[in-house]
């Protein structure tokens, strides 16, 4: 068992759990309460400069335990307040040490979107993201079949979430637009090894047609990182680990801001191929 199929082992166990205690039903009921997501595509999509997404998490499965973040609406907070466009809390329980506790105090801190960021694979954990108050939810390309994943995209968006469908690879690429995937999130590393490799992003960037939101995920270590990210056709930058370990996370978040507007990446964000092109 590699170590993705051990986090979805643990995912369907606890999702299992929280759905015993409180059901599907009831979960739907107070999700329909909730008042309409705010538009993540277009916190995502920034003129001229590209939006920085700043995780709260613990913990990951290959770097262990990174911090105790005891108030994590503080974190959310300083997050908001050095420019990022969303937050996204890491809700697993056995990899990351997060709650959904965690994402009801973000949502109750902060104004700019929040991100649901859990290995998503049953329609309840879509209903509960709303009843929280997430604003975007995180899909796994590879955590189900195509048609799954499809329904679970498909059942986001009805809810007004805005789905960020995670890949890997060029065909989860293709397999993501055609759920109907508006954001697509590239993640330099692989799940099931662990494994970086920082030029994932631009291997698959092109792919994505310029009116889906490309976001590049992990291994963002500063600003350098994000203007990368950026030249290569970035919209977003996803950051995690360096903003929870960093002693100034507000300062930092700044930084990373400021790299994703620079003057010189102006010309170049332009430069993904549409889909259509790519099939001729």
């Amino acid at each position: 068992m590699n170590a993705l199929e051990r986090l979805l082992a643990g995912v369907r166990q606890e999702v299992a759990r929280r759905e015993s205690e409180v059901s599907l039903e009831e979960i739907k009921r107070i999700a329909a309460q909730r008042p309409r997501p705010r538009d993540g595509v277009r916190a995502l999509r920034s003129e001229g400069a590209v939006s920085v997404i700043a995780e709260i998490k613990r913990a990951t499965p290959g770097k262990g335990f990174l911090r105790d973040v005891s108030d994590v609406a503080a974190l959310a907070r300083s997050y908001e307040a050095g420019g990022a466009s969303v937050i996204s809390v890491s809700t697993e329980k056995n990899f990351f040490c997060g709650s959904i506790e965690d994402l009801r105090q973000v949502r109750a801190a902060v104004e700019v979107p929040v991100l649901y960021k859990d290995f998503v694979i049953t329609p309840y954990q879509v209903h509960e993201a709303r009843a929280l108050g997430a604003d975007l939810i995180l899909i796994l390309q590879t955590s189900a079949e195509p048609m799954v994943v499809t329904s679970l995209v498909e059942r986001a968006h009805s809810l007004g979430l805005t789905a960020i469908v995670e890949v890997h690879s060029r065909l989860e690429a293709f397999r993501a637009l055609e759920a109907g995937a508006r954001v697509i999130g590239v993640n330099a590393q692989d799940l099931r090894t662990l494994d970086f490799n920082m030029d994932t992003f631009a291997q698959i960037v092109d792919v994505i047609p310029e009116q889906v939101v490309a976001v590049a995920e992990s291994g963002v270590a500063g600003p350098h990182d994000v203007f990368n990210y950026a030249q290569q056709g970035a919209d977003a930058v996803l950051i995690g680990s360096a903003l929870v370990q960093s002693s100034n996370p507000q300062s930092l978040v700044a930084e990373m801001v400021a790299a994703g507007a620079h003057p010189a990446l102006a010309t170049s964000r332009k430069s993904r191929i549409s889909r259509e092109k790519h099939h001729d």
